[in-house]
């Protein structure tokens, strides 16, 4: 069986093959309409599974370029929604071009590339990509095909001059988290002991949000060894299901893992695996349901786009509330409580408990997403069939985001208070981006 390793090396060289492909036989026929935006989430996607990009990552690279995207194609498209101009930092967008002497199209995917060679590691591969896309516009004349990339290029400046002030850059020579060992706080969880990830991800400057802390949860149960006290009955809740997983529990922990990279270890060898991060699964998602509902390149761009928005500030919420309450995971205790060598099904993130990320961010998502595509909108999820060969069904996209909030519980990683009220967090974070489905 191929590895999801083998699958990331073996995809990112060959999706530019096959864009070169469709542009041979034509734009028009191969990418038209909202393919050429699934094409290059596509893409993007593969080469942040390869980078092995945490989630947080994740969301600004996801929510940057599909900005760009959507900004470079409004000239053409005047009925949808903008977003750049509601949102925190950007300075105003460029005057719209004539559209009469470019391809709007070929500009935003000139833009959604340009924005993603800056943030990604492997740029060569969103090179090789980009010079498939031209060579997919290859039918447009010198004329057109200069004047196109230009507004890329101007959108994409506009959004890198909002991306290079979000502080991401003071960020990465902060000094590390700093971990003392005391009761109930966060410590680093095996197998891997890893640092904690982000912990100045607080910091990010949101798109929505007036400050990472404007979506603040309900306080967790405070720390209590007392099995009779709201922490204790929720400590011996993960280690009782852990005990009695059922096929089906262990089914959704796993197609919900969603963790970027995860390491085995036997005897002195590591076996890692890359996959899907979480945000990665919901841009999957909105494709989906993009395809199964018909929608045109208008629309599907501003579903990718508020929909990675909302992820993006999701995240900084959740991490606010992180490494502000700093709370110990499930493993740690159990191990000094009940059993010294218990593991749970899933491997522990490096981050701390308090809310669960999935649920934050899935909330959000599927906040925005149902307000796109309806309340009772069923879709089968086969995002990650190349990375696990499953798939599965839902009655709904909040049904989906559920799921994905419950899986961390039968997982092991999330005791079921993060899981409730990082839902309510996140549906806080969603709801400040569906009012933008109504501007003009």
């Amino acid at each position: 069986m191929m590895t999801s390793t083998t699958a990331s090396r073996w995809l990112l060289p060959i999706l530019p093959i096959l864009l070169l492909a469709c542009g041979r036989r034509h734009t028009d026929t191969a990418l038209q309409g909202a393919e050429l935006q699934h094409k290059l989430m596509q893409g993007l996607t593969e080469v942040i599974v390869h980078d092995i990009l945490s989630p947080p990552v994740s969301s600004r690279i996801y929510a940057y370029t599909t900005l760009a995207f959507h900004e470079a194609l409004r000239p053409s498209h005047p009925d949808i929604p903008a977003l750049v101009q509601n949102f925190n930092g950007f300075e105003r967008m460029p005057p719209a071009p004539d559209t009469t002497i470019l391809d709007v199209r070929l500009s935003a995917a000139l833009a959604f590339l340009t924005v993603a060679e800056r943030l990604v590691f492997s740029k060569d591969s969103i090179r090789t990509l980009r010079q498939s896309v031209l060579q997919a516009f290859g039918h447009l004349s010198a004329g057109h095909t200069k004047a196109s990339e230009i507004w890329g290029n101007r959108v994409a400046q506009c959004i890198l001059k909002r991306a290079d002030g979000d502080n991401y850059r003071q960020t990465r020579s902060m000094p590390r988290f700093s971990v003392f060992g005391e009761n109930g706080k966060w410590q680093q969880t095996p197998p891997d002991y890893a640092d904690a990830t982000e912990p100045h991800w607080p910091l990010i400057r949101p798109l929505r949000m007036d400050s990472a802390s404007q979506c603040r949860p309900a306080p967790p149960p405070p720390y209590d060894t007392l099995e009779s006290s709201a922490y204790g009955r929720e400590l011996r809740e993960v280690w009782t299901i852990s005990q009695s997983l059922t096929p089906a529990m262990d089914s959704i922990a796993r197609f919900w893992d969603d963790n970027a990279f995860v390491s085995k270890h036997v005897g002195h060898l590591t076996i890692a695996t890359k996959k899907l991060t979480p945000v990665g699964h919901w841009m999957g998602i909105t494709e989906i349901l993009a395809r199964q509902n018909g929608l045109d390149e208008a629309r599907t761009s501003t579903a990718y786009a508020l929909t990675a928005a909302a992820i993006f500030d999701g995240f900084i919420a959740c991490w606010e509330e992180k490494y502000r309450s700093n709370m110990v995971r499930p493993v740690t205790v159990i191990r000094e409580r009940f059993e010294s060598e218990w593991s749970p099904l899933l491997q522990t993130p490096s981050f701390p408990e308090y809310t669960s990320g999935h649920s934050v961010i899935t909330s959000a998502a599927a906040t925005v997403l149902t307000d796109i595509f309806g309340k009772e909108r069923s879709f089968t999820d086969t995002t990650e069939v190349k990375y696990l060969g499953m798939h599965r069904s839902f009655s709904s996209i909040e049904a989906a985001a559920d799921e994905a909030g419950i899986s961390r519980l039968y997982g092991g990683i999330h005791f079921r208070s993060a899981i409730v009220n990082g839902k309510e967090q996140g549906r806080k974070v969603g709801r400040l981006f569906t009012p933008l489905l109504k501007q003009p």
